[in-house]
């Protein structure tokens, strides 16, 4: 009996050996779902248990979060297109500046990575936002429904709400088009497309790649009224940086004349800033119920256990931290996004605190693929993190803001600098996560104030900043 119970087991063993084998010599498949506007920490498990995520939830328990992933930034007032400039192209924050009007002829050329993963064999999918100054067509093989950058906005969601009587713009009401466009909100549709890609993607042999791009959760942050029901407007907290107005607003491009900190009255009233987290909210909440429809849509080719699932946003979103409501700025709010990466190779659970930019998606897919990085592509594959526990590829953490901001971080210290100003802030985020003190004038923080700056000016010319190394 035990030598009979023996040989089973054996051959249990040399079974599971053979198939995972077998999955060693197929290309993975990859699903890349890049969210717009989302903050860091907006997953329920990932410290903001009042978020209801449990798809993004699955992925974190399932995968591994890089915590710390940051946009380089932007030359104007859409940082999603400075982000999905440099996501697509591997190029740096001012080179994918300088390089954009050439993007078509580097698509047609053959030279973005999805083309390059084409070229080793890969059926390439796309959906969603795109937002880039190429045709999605010409980049990717399967693409349906091409989003602009933002559903459109009207008149009355702007400057709201005054007070708990205007209810005058509501997230359900399809009237106001937005995500309602077209008679389906497009999270929902861009879920529909996914399903149909994968439906096709199970019977065939060839590996995909899918690039599914929401513009969820941008403004206008329209969900079902059922979603937005969940978050009881008196139940929101205010953030701890909450304030009715920012100091140094004007200075720094974050006037009432940006669209984005338009959206809200100033001075930034309590129950505005509350109903504007309730609505975003709402709106991730309602993605993440789509983001559960492709998980199980994928489950059901068969072809789970050989795909990665690539998580993130395109950067963050302050909506009422430090008095703000856009991404225009430097704080860890806006220039900080979830990172989540889950697959056949990844551990369950792990937690990295390297700092790393969120482009690296790109390079961490060409890694898995096979597929030879660019001498372009500056960004770097996150696996030697998970294979071993390297140290960030990073010396620090730049990011911009047209001319009128600039941003150095370490894993501990933070300095910003407003050129029109000649301002520096400096944050201790080891005692101050939420950045709420400024130690600049701190006589303790002066050596390490001297040595951001000078970190300020080395990253300067790394990404040949058009302002120049800061010298002071």
């Amino acid at each position: 009996m035990k030598t009979k119970l023996l040989l089973f087991w054996i051959s249990i063993s040399l079974i599971g050996l053979a198939k995972a084998q077998q999955a060693d010599g197929e290309k993975p498949n990859f699903i890349f779902i890049f969210s717009d506007d989302q903050r860091y920490d907006l997953i329920g498990a990932l410290g903001h248990p009042e978020v209801l995520t449990p798809n993004l939830d699955r992925l974190v328990h399932e995968g591994a979060v890089f915590t710390h992933a940051y946009n380089m930034g932007a030359w104007n007032g859409a940082v999603c297109v400075a982000s999905r400039a440099m996501m697509i192209s591997g190029l740096s924050v001012w080179d994918a500046r300088d390089q954009e009007s050439e993007f078509q002829q580097m698509a047609d050329e053959g030279r973005f990575w999805p083309q390059l993963l084409e070229k080793a064999g890969y059926e390439t999918y796309m959906t969603g936002k795109w937002h880039v100054k190429a045709d999605a067509g010409s980049i990717f093989q399967n693409v349906v429904h091409v989003r602009p950058g933002m559903p459109n906005q009207t008149p009355e969601g702007y400057d709201r709400p005054k007070s708990e009587a205007d209810t005058t713009w509501q997230p359900w009401d399809k009237s106001f088009e937005g995500f309602w466009k077209g008679g389906k909100h497009w999270s929902e549709v861009l879920a529909d497309d996914a399903r149909g890609f994968l439906q096709q993607a199970g019977k065939s042999a060839a590996p995909f790649l899918m690039y599914l791009a929401f513009n969820a959760p941008h403004d206008p942050r329209q969900a079902p009224k059922e979603f937005v029901d969940m978050y009881p407007v008196e139940s929101i907290a205010l953030p701890a940086s909450h304030m009715d107005m920012y100091p140094y607003k004007d200075s720094i491009g974050l006037s009432e004349n940006l669209r984005d900190e338009a959206l809200a009255p100033f001075p930034r009233n309590a129950y505005s800033v509350r109903k504007n987290i309730q609505e975003y909210y709402a709106i991730i909440s309602h993605m993440d119920a789509q983001i559960g429809k492709i998980l199980d849509a994928l489950e059901a080719t068969g072809k789970r256990d050989n795909t990665y699932i690539l998580f993130t946003a395109d950067h963050g979103l302050a909506v009422g931290h430090h008095g703000l409501m856009g991404k225009q700025n430097m704080f860890d709010h806006s220039i900080r996004a979830p990172l989540l990466l889950v697959g056949p190779r990844i551990p369950e659970g792990k937690r990295y605190q390297q700092q790393v930019y969120l482009q690296d998606v790109s390079a961490t897919i060409m890694d898995l693929a096979g597929v030879e990085k660019p001498e372009t592509t500056v960004f770097n594959s996150l696996m030697p993190y998970v294979e071993t526990g390297a140290p960030s590829a990073y010396p620090a953490i730049y990011s911009c803001y047209l001319d009128l901001q600039r941003m150095v971080r370490t894993e501990r210290y933070k300095l910003i600098f407003y050129p029109k100003l000649n301002k520096i802030l400096l944050f201790d985020l080891e005692k101050d996560t939420g950045e709420l003190r400024d130690r600049s004038a701190d006589p303790d923080y002066q050596g390490i104030k001297q040595h951001l700056l000078l970190l300020l000016a080395d990253q300067q010319r790394s990404v040949n900043d058009p302002l120049g190394p800061i010298e002071r």
